[in-house]
């Protein structure tokens, strides 16, 4: 990737991120560029929300039954 192309993509992502941000999604920059990266490969930006949301509850679900052992 030349430095061009290379800033464009960190240019994108940092508007992604900010949207993100003011959505209040709770996406880090990591996730978020795993996320922009499984979509430019085709997979459905609807199915990764949903994975991304039950992941969520998943994870809540783990922590709230932690606690209680």
């Amino acid at each position: 990737m030349d430095k061009e192309a290379a800033e464009t993509a960190r240019d994108s992502l940092e508007l992604a991120f900010r949207m993100s941000n003011i959505l209040e999604t709770g996406l880090d920059r990591h996730t978020l560029s795993v996320l922009i990266a499984l979509c430019d490969l085709g997979l459905n930006p609807e199915a990764l929300a949903a994975v991304v949301k039950e992941l969520r509850q998943e994870s809540g679900n783990n922590h709230g039954n932690s606690s209680l052992a």
